[in-house]
This record gives structure tokens, sequence and C-alpha cells, in this order.
């Protein structure tokens, strides 16, 4: 084994490959050509000296020395993270990385929040993805991020989450709309109403999916849309009621182009955590990071929402 010479390259690209189990997914996540995904795959098998995947069908499985060689390559690349925070936290907060997620609704308060964090911080050099809640749990899943903002994560999973702050979902509707003008309006009558739904893995989808299905109510779905703001203008265009969180719709309810619905047990109470592998390591930055979401995001937030929730009740 002494002469095995593997490269941090190979290992990476094997991680990628052996998690989606497709030759053609993993390329296209680390941007690179199919030719050159199989081909350090292929180094990798010649240096190991035995095969890692196997093909049934059009499928591809890792084999059982494919299964330890991915638990490895994790641990290394764990260990790699270490090294890189280890380093970071020795330079102090004057420079650092910082790897967030955020759920797709939460793009509309993380970008001020990580703006007022970056002043105070401009060393630290912050990455953002946004992304539906599925993927956000496997980023988590695989430790690809330091940080998550998100809905309450899945008890399953072996995560720790902080709350930041209340996430009221309401119903809304264009301002001409028949029971815009009504008041107490029961869950019954929703069901005679077309509701827009967010694509299959959002949160907001499956909160509202729950909700319903408590209450036995059977709403009719109409379109599914890919995004908040293509159910807002769905809305506005008159194509069905939209069920979203009030921190997407402050903009629009200011200027009168929708109304929240006064609906009996609206709105569903959801909250914001801030939240992270349970037992992860993290480093100077992202310790600070969650420390401030915990304690200063709510109050730097509070002006900007409370007054448009009150406006439209």
């Amino acid at each position: 084994m002494s002469d095995m010479n593997i490269t941090l390259r190979q290992l990476k690209v094997f991680r990628v490959v052996a998690r989606l189990l497709s030759f053609t997914r993993a390329a296209e996540e680390l941007h690179l050509s199919q030719p050159a995904v199989s081909m350090q795959i292929k180094q990798l098998e010649e240096s190991v000296g035995i095969p890692l995947f196997e093909q049934l069908g059009k499928k591809i499985f890792l084999t059982e020395a494919g299964k330890e060689v991915y638990q490895y390559s994790r641990n290394v690349a764990q260990q790699l993270e270490e090294m890189e925070m280890v380093l970071d936290n020795l330079k102090g907060m004057e420079s650092g990385r910082l790897k967030i997620s955020v759920a797709t609704t939460a793009h509309y308060f993380a970008p001020s929040l990580l703006g007022s964090f970056s002043r105070r911080f401009p060393g630290i050099n912050i990455s953002l993805d946004v992304t539906n809640r599925r993927d956000l749990l496997d980023q988590l899943a695989e430790n690809e991020v330091d940080l998550v903002i998100m809905g309450r994560p899945p008890k399953e999973m072996d995560l720790e989450a902080h709350l930041i702050m209340d996430n009221p979902l309401v119903i809304v509707a264009p301002p001409d709309h028949p029971l815009a003008r009504e008041r107490q309006i029961p869950l019954k009558r929703l069901e005679q109403e077309v509701f827009l739904v967010r694509e299959e893995g959002s949160g907001t989808r499956s909160a509202m999916e729950r909700f319903f299905a408590q209450h036995q109510i059977e709403v009719n779905t109409g379109m599914e849309v890919s995004s908040d703001e293509a159910i807002k203008q769905s809305v506005q265009a008159g194509l069905g009621l939209g069920l979203l969180s009030i921190h997407t719709v402050g903009m629009e309810l200011e200027l009168g182009r929708l109304r929240v619905l006064d609906v009996v047990e609206f709105p569903i109470m959801r909250h914001w955590y801030v939240v992270h592998r349970r037992g992860k390591r993290l480093s100077q930055a992202a310790e600070e990071f969650k420390r401030f979401m915990v304690e200063e995001a709510p109050a730097l937030l509070d002006s900007e929402y409370n007054a448009p929730v009150a406006r439209s009740a």
C-alpha cells in the first residue's frame, strides 16, 4: 500500500460521484466534463488497485471497497476543513471564510443581515447559497456548509438549531379578490379557492400540506411554482391564492398589490433557525456569525417587517 498515489482532487471527485451515484450529475456539480470525471475515478481505481464502482443496468453502485474509500475520503475532507479553520482562527477575525446556505424564502432578509455582519468584519469572505429545504439538509448531511438558515430541521438528523425569529405564514390574494374585504374567513371556505404551490422539497409547501391535512381541509392546488417571486406575480395576476412567509411580501403589501386574508387559525407560526451539524467544530467566524444571528438579527429586522404586517391586518 506504500506506493498508493492518491491526490486530493481524485478524492474530491470520487466523493461527489459516490454521493450522487451519477457521473453526469457529479460533472455538473463540479463544473467538469464527464470524461474528466471518469478519468479521475479511473486513476483513483488504478492507484487503489480495486474497482470502487459497479454498474448494474444504467445505474452505478459503490462496491465494498468504494464504501470504505468513501468513508475515508469524507474523513480526509473534514480533517482538511478543520486544519483550515484552525489556521483561520489563528489569524483571528481579520480574515477567514464562511459558507452559509439559506432557505429560498430566507433570501428576502438574509442578504441585509450578511451585509451588516460583513461591515463589522470586512476581512471575512462569505459565500451564500440560496436553495430549498431538501438541498439544505443534504448540504448539512454532507458537511458542505458552516451554517444554514432555515425552518425547524427534522429531529432525526443530528443537528443543533438556534432560534432566530418568528416566520408567520399568511394567505395572500389580489386586492380586488372577494375575500379581501371579509373578516374571520372560515378554513372550510378555502376549499372553494385555488392555491398556487411551491415545488416538492420546499419547506413552505410542506407546512401548508401539513396544516390543511391536520384541519381536514382539501384545497385545490393550481400551478406548481418554483419561487416565492413567481407565486406573488401569479397571485397578482389572479391565478389563485398564495401561502407565503410574511417576510416575502412586505413590499407588495406596502404598495397595495397584495392583501393578507383574515383567515381563522392564521397565520401559521413557524420560526427561523440558524443550524449546524451537532459536534461540528465551528470557526471563530462561524461562531461569531451564529451569535450575531441569535442576538442581533431580530432587532435589525424588526422595524423592517413589523410595519407591513401591522398595516395588512
